[in-house]
């Protein structure tokens, strides 16, 4: 772990390779898990600003669940999540045709219909972020439905952190991706 302003950072970001294989998962990490994305107070505002545009690019089945459960939910250990549709998939996900799942909240910014790309936490994955009073808790999540992506990540040699880079500019800002990579430079 290092430190970079006010985020606690793991070495892993800087030594795990990754890059997505859609062919390979299908997106199930929009369907896989128990839980919807994690959302902040501030996206929690935006997806109710956001869902009239966006409702268009998704499924019957995810607009009923939006409008059952609402854009987004309390879980029971009061962390803010997106719905989910049947305790299944996240309510926001779409699928193409030959069955990969996407975002249509991104389909939407896609379009230019909205500002909003998506969730933080989806634009970080396989970052995860933890805020705690004094700082954030920047990790690389490991989960086995990514295996593709680590195996993809390592043959093109695109580290964890480089591949979330414009999430990561998003959430810290381009100043401190600038240290991050400084950091990396130095780290070995």
């Amino acid at each position: 772990m290092f430190q970079l302003g006010k985020a606690i950072v793991s070495e892993d970001v800087l030594e795990k390779d990754f890059v997505c294989n859609l062919n390979a998962c299908k997106g199930a990490c929009c369907v896989e898990g128990e839980a919807g994305a994690p959302v902040t107070e501030e996206e929690v505002t935006l997806l109710a600003e956001t869902y009239p545009k966006i409702k268009d690019f998704l499924r019957p089945e995810g607009i009923a669940a939006i409008e059952a459960q609402g854009t987004h939910i309390v879980s029971p250990l009061d962390e803010l999540e997106t719905p989910l549709v049947n305790g299944a998939e996240c309510a926001y996900v779409t699928f193409s045709e030959d069955g990969i799942a996407a975002c249509g909240i991104e389909q939407a910014y896609n379009a230019g219909v909205t500002n909003f790309k998506k969730p933080i936490s989806c634009h970080l994955y396989p970052v995860r972020i933890q805020e705690y009073s004094e700082f954030s808790a920047v990790n690389y999540h490991r989960w086995p439905i990514c295996d593709d992506a680590c195996v993809l990540g390592k043959e093109l040699k695109v580290p964890v952190y480089k591949f979330v880079k414009e999430a990561l500019v998003r959430k810290f800002g381009p100043h401190w991706y600038s240290q991050l990579e400084k950091v990396a430079e130095n780290y070995s």
